[in-house]
């Protein structure tokens, strides 16, 4: 496969799966991931071509380009913007956080799928929890289970992680005796859609809260090793041993929507403290069990959260109920165990695909299905239907618009900083993805109008109101 390139092809678009590798890499690069293999005896020069939009994401460095051999079929997979408008390009791949509507590939290629990988917070990128903005794409992988590869436990490495052993009970009193408080929050990024501190800042007023990180900052860690941030992102065994003593964790999520659950929900569960959640309006749907974390809105107010708190705490018996799921036998959730049993790649398990390698599997495996029907459909001259554009509906991401985490919008202030960035930040996005709809509708080329079609659109809703 790797002659020179032919007439048709772009440079370099053959021969690929041999790409020159730096120097030293392939002593330090594990082999990339090119999938579990299948009977496609076609050369790289016939195969489909997905391209990853954001070349960051790529998942076989340190090359540009692979070929990977799927359940149904085989593909080109790269990160060159070379082959953007080529006619084997049959899908680019977008991450989520990088889309940005003014930058998108325009004119969009009727032979061409848009894949969306976003398993990141919704408040990376707003434009797509409105339907014009999540309706430019084909296929999904999001944390919504209801995405086309849900990526819902990407925080979750396995059951297992959810046994292990709490610190005794009689510990986490003595902990208190020496004047800790029973609640920890460990936030250090403060201004975000969920407005979390602004809730915090009034739970503080009823129980006593050990916060450790730069928002609402009350307490030092006792080393300067765990006062750095990346200690606490590896899961670092002194730092998680010292957050395991506190009985509850606040483990407040950036941003609210369906099935967007992190490492705030999973990691206390892991260590055995209480999570006091929020987040997930669906959280329920993936615990243990019926009684392992407290959420946060089924209290009225932060004073009725605080006083349950402050019960739990003087009534060991009531508080250890909450960690029954630990127990053999303990996690009753047939759904979390099936769900964990059916994904097909891992979480720091090198024995299985990660989610990346999987997506690209899974739109390749759809693209050479939908080349095959297109190809059926021509030579019927029409008998056979055309395979219909499959479009990704609201559901696979759509997140409601931010609220105050504490009081209603109609309490803040005219100047408040949070009103102003993300109420802003929410509806703007969805003009964006209205702008870039029209955009593609009209078969625009160069990405430079997209702002006199925002000024379109903001023309026209001044009109509306």
């Amino acid at each position: 496969d790797a002659g020179p390139a032919g007439a048709e092809e772009p440079c370099g678009a053959e021969g690929w799966a041999q790409d020159a590798v730096p120097p030293g890499a392939a002593f330090v690069a594990a082999a990339s991931y090119r999938g579990p293999g299948n009977n496609d005896t076609r050369s790289n020069k016939a195969l489909p071509i997905l391209l990853w939009w954001s070349g960051s994401l790529f998942p076989h460095f340190p090359g540009d380009t692979e070929r990977i051999d799927c359940p149904r079929g085989s593909c080109l997979v790269t990160r060159s913007r070379r082959v953007a408008r080529h006619r084997r390009t049959k899908a680019l791949i977008f991450y989520g956080t990088d889309f940005r509507a003014y930058e998108a590939p325009l004119p969009r290629l009727p032979h061409q799928t848009w894949a969306l990988f976003h398993e990141e917070s919704p408040m990376n990128n707003y434009v797509l929890s409105h339907p014009p903005g999540i309706r430019l794409f084909n296929y999904t992988a999001t944390f919504r289970r209801e995405s086309d590869y849900p990526l819902t436990l990407q925080w979750l490495p396995g059951v297992g992680y959810l046994r292990g052993p709490a610190v005794p009970l009689a510990e986490k009193d003595a902990w208190r005796r020496k004047g800790y408080a029973p609640v920890l929050y460990m936030q250090s990024h403060c201004d975000v859609p969920s407005d979390r501190d602004r809730y915090v800042r009034e739970l503080m007023k009823y129980i006593q809260v050990d916060s450790y990180g730069k928002c609402l900052h009350n307490r030092e860690l006792p080393s300067e090793r765990l006062r750095d941030t990346s200690t606490a992102t590896t899961e670092d065994s002194e730092f998680m041993t010292f957050i395991a003593k506190y009985k509850f964790h606040l483990a407040l999520e950036n941003a609210i929507c369906d099935d967007y659950m992190t490492e705030k929900l999973w990691r206390p569960m892991h260590l055995g403290a209480v999570p006091v959640y929020r987040g997930s309006p669906a959280v329920r749907d993936w615990m243990p069990n019926n009684l392992s974390i407290i959420l946060i809105d089924d209290f009225a107010s932060p004073q009725e959260l605080a006083e349950y708190l402050d019960f739990l705490d003087k009534n060991g018996e009531e508080y250890m109920k909450y960690l029954e799921y630990k127990n053999h036998g303990g996690i009753k959730n047939q759904f979390l165990l099936e769900s964990l049993e059916r994904r097909e790649w891992g979480v720091n398990d090198m024995t299985l695909p990660n989610y990346l390698n999987g997506f690209e599997c899974f739109i390749c495996d759809r693209e050479n299905t939908r080349v095959k029907k297109e190809q059926e459909h021509k030579k019927s001259h029409g008998k056979i239907p055309a395979p219909k554009p499959r479009i990704a509906q609201f559901k696979h991401m759509g997140c409601p618009m931010p609220t105050p985490g504490f009081g209603s919008v109609e309490d803040l202030s005219g100047g408040d900083s949070w009103k102003e960035m993300w109420l802003q930040d929410y509806w703007q996005s969805l003009d964006q993805g209205e702008a870039l709809t029209a955009m593609i509708h009209r078969n625009e080329s160069h990405q430079g109008r997209f702002w006199d079609y925002m000024h379109e659109i903001f023309l026209k809703r001044t009109r509306q109101h």
